[in-house]
């Protein structure tokens, strides 16, 4: 069944003053605007059946084209997969692609949120909800998710500065003119409960209610002490939905109240090793020992506020704006692990492990306002499919920072308050703890963004196309705060400073679109993505040993270059979607301190080089699956760092890079039973990636590869009502999450376990 796209009133005037006021809209190559729609086909949509796992589109307008003939790497996770996995956090979601790993932060401390490298480049960054960056130690939920989108390869023209292996893009549920409720309850091992609600309703003809909520609370498997609590609730309000103009008003609340984990030491397990002899014959310590304190939290307020509005200037031609505004606070202690001492005892009973407590105080702001346009046209005889847009950004970010130790900063003597050590084999996390005392350090960051882009595809004929996208975008970025500098011994002062950074980026992409049918693609693209100094953290620093290398003002923005030849195919009468891809990324200006002449030098290059293949969709109407494969090799190319005694440090290779990672979901329907199941994959990730370096004496210089299988079982006792139940790690694989860079402490895979749900829907 084929039916036109409604007819829409025209707007003459407003189409000239689009014309006028956002770039790209060269409508003058064949005479007017509206002249020019009258030769464009009649816009047809085909009647399918929907597949739970397949997407056809990205919900991003800046994508042009269906999936399929779209040139790059693109994932859609979609909430009918996440929710038979009973996945509640983003980090469940992404499990569903290949060449994605957790990351733990440095020595005693954890980095807090949604941490993890994709394709060989820290990805944390660079997570954006319906398109506007979401920043935030922050660990996302799904409740409030139609779907998760991940776009690999450098990815600057999509989303500016940064962007070097791709981004994340979570689309918001929003309102629509269905009535329905929907919602689960569980309960888990670890004493985990849950409960979420969906509720839309409508307002009449043309507006639409709609509400999410989420309560989660429970222990965490194979932890003591470890806790995670949080709610949120997002309500929306739309009007217009069946009309030409539509506006969507829209915001998300969440609170998290958690005990955070610090992990537990890396000794006795494979790989392990310490200067102390004697260490290096003790035993593993319980995977469930809580080396915190009863006094550690995490408190996570994130708010944010969005309004879009789009309106129809034709059939073909869309108009869209969307404001938000958006706030996260992180308050945190943490306990955390570091050095172990046998106490020259040979009894491993008295061994100790030093602690140290982390203090987090952080508050992140953003201010943003996109308008694009997505029109289609004829140039001389050929059809474009147009994207253009302006944006607006504010982000700031304010941390300020604490201290256990002696010091005397300005004349002002603060005592030592340093943890107490705590027995390795059997910790008490009730020992007398005082909290960090804030030194009056901070600082206080901020960056302001103005870009424009444009993207468009040029349809040559049936079988040939081409795509090509260009960003400009100026940005200033200034950082000021007060540093502690370090006097004599103890004796510390504040220092302010206030430096600022700005620059214009050019970022763009092409690439060329092949069909040898009309249910394949084969494709070349390249693109590019810019990094400038403090582009993550919004801190900039002046040439300093003291200070990270992306911090330093004045240097170079990193360069990334990105080229990728692949292949899509949908079979099965479009219910199966192939992918295969191909992809070389290099980084280049990245940053080594040469630590005698005191110089920061921009030699290095990471090369990235791989291969991934995906499936999803139907194989038979009852049996869904989803699988991916990814392989990449990762080299560091001129990356030579100097001490002050003369040793020099040449890395070669990406830590958190494992060559071979995989994963698989599917599941199949017998009537009102249904039963599914998955596994997922990673080789081995390097943590010691320095050249010539005698690996038998480094500690724990990689974490070991394994396999985890998980399991799912569903019956629907009616329309309204579906029982699933879901287990996690089948066969108790033990293994390590993630490894923190100095190798002292792990945080464990999560052990067998299972969660059974109740869902209703009307």
């Amino acid at each position: 069944m084929s039916i036109r796209s409604r007819k829409h009133s025209k707007s003459s005037h407003l189409a000239l003053l689009i014309a006028a006021a956002v770039p790209g809209m060269a409508f003058a190559a064949q005479g007017s605007f509206a002249q020019e729609e009258l030769s464009l086909p009649a816009t047809t949509v085909t009647s399918k059946a929907e597949v739970p796992y397949k997407a056809t589109r990205s919900a991003n307008t800046k994508l042009t084209q269906p999936l399929l003939d779209t040139p790059k790497t693109v994932q859609v996770i979609k909430k009918e997969m996440l929710r038979e996995q009973g996945a509640s956090s983003l980090m469940d979601a992404l499990r569903n692609t290949p060449g994605i790993t957790m990351q733990l932060g440095e020595n005693g401390n954890t980095s807090a949120g949604d941490t993890f490298m994709m394709r060989g480049f820290s990805t944390e960054n660079s997570t954006f909800v319906d398109g506007i960056r979401d920043l935030g130690a922050i660990s996302r939920d799904v409740f409030n998710l139609e779907q998760v989108e991940v776009v690999k390869g450098a990815a600057g023209s999509d989303i500016g500065r940064g962007a070097s292996s791709g981004y994340i893009n979570l689309i918001s549920k929003l309102p629509s003119l269905e009535d329905s409720i929907s919602g689960t309850l569980g309960y888990g091992t670890a004493d985990k409960a849950e409960m979420t609600a969906d509720i839309n309703q409508s307002m009449g003809d043309s507006s639409a209610f709609r509400l999410n909520l989420m309560r989660r609370d429970g222990d965490v498997d194979g932890r003591d002490y470890v806790e995670n609590s949080s709610y949120a609730v997002a309500p929306a309000l739309a009007f217009g939905l069946d009309g030409d103009t539509r506006l969507y008003i829209y915001s998300q609340h969440v609170r998290q109240n958690n005990v955070p984990d610090g992990g537990i030491p890396s000794i006795g397990m494979e790989g392990f090793y310490n200067a102390n002899a004697s260490l290096n014959a003790g035993g593993k310590v319980d995977e469930d020992n809580f080396y915190g304190s009863t006094g550690d939290y995490e408190d996570v307020n994130a708010d944010m506020l969005s309004i879009k509005l789009e309106h129809d200037l034709n059939e073909v031609t869309t108009l869209r704006n969307i404001s938000r505004i958006g706030k996260t606070t992180t308050e945190r202690i943490l306990t955390g692990i570091n050095t172990l001492a046998d106490n020259a005892s040979a009894n491993p009973a008295d061994w100790t492990v030093s602690r140290s407590r982390q203090l987090v105080d952080q508050e992140n702001e953003i201010a943003a306002n996109q308008t694009s346009l997505n029109t289609e046209f004829m140039t001389f005889g050929l059809r474009n499919e147009l994207s253009t847009g302006l944006e607006f950004m504010s982000e700031k970010q304010r941390a300020e920072s604490g201290t256990t130790s002696r010091r005397v900063i300005d004349g002002v003597d603060y005592a030592d308050v340093s943890p107490p050590t705590a027995n390795l084999y059997n910790p008490n996390a009730h020992d007398l703890m005082a909290k960090p005392y804030k030194t009056g350090a901070y600082n206080d960051g901020k960056t302001d963004t103005v870009a424009l882009y444009a993207f468009d595809t040029l349809h040559l004929n049936e079988q040939w196309a081409v795509n090509a996208g260009v960003r400009f975008e100026h940005y200033k970025t200034q950082s000021k705060g007060l540093s502690l500098v370090q006097v004599a011994g103890v004796n510390y002062t504040l220092t302010p400073y206030n430096i600022k950074e700005s620059d214009n980026l050019t970022s763009w992409n092409a690439g060329v679109v092949f069909k040898p049918a009309e249910n394949g693609s084969i494709y070349l693209s390249y693109a590019n993505s810019l990094t400038p100094p403090g582009s993550d953290s919004f801190s900039l620093a002046a040439s300093s040993p003291t200070s990270s290398s992306n911090e330093q003002a004045g240097l170079d923005p990193q360069e990334t270059e990105h080229v990728e030849l692949g292949t899509k195919w949908d079979l099965l009468d479009e219910r199966l979607n192939l992918t295969a891809a191909v992809y070389r990324t290099e980084n280049t200006n990245q940053v080594s301190y040469d630590a005698l002449s005191d110089v920061y030098q921009q030699d290095g290059k990471l090369r990235v080089t791989g291969v991934e293949l995906g499936m999803v969709g139907q194989i038979t109407n009852f049996w869904q699956i989803s699988a991916g494969i990814a392989h990449m090799d990762t080299e560091q190319l001129d990356q030579v760092s100097k001490s002050r005694n003369g040793d020099i440090n040449q890395s070669g290779g990406v830590r958190w890079s494992p060559d071979l990672t995989a994963t698989l979901w599917t599941s199949y329907t017998l009537g009102d039973l249904t039963l599914g199941g998955g596994a997922r994959y990673v080789s081995e990730q390097t943590r010691q990636v320095n050249k010539g370096v005698d690996l038998s004496t480094q500690n724990m210089p990689e974490i070991p590869s394994y396999w985890v299988a998980d399991a799912m079982a569903a019956y629907r006792i009616n329309d309204n009502l579906n029982l699933r139940l879901n287990m996690y790690n089948l066969f108790d694989e033990e293994y390590i999450s993630s490894l923190n860079n100095s190798g002292a402490r792990v945080r464990m895979g999560q052990p067998r376990s299972a969660m059974f749900t109740t869902e209703f829907s009307f």
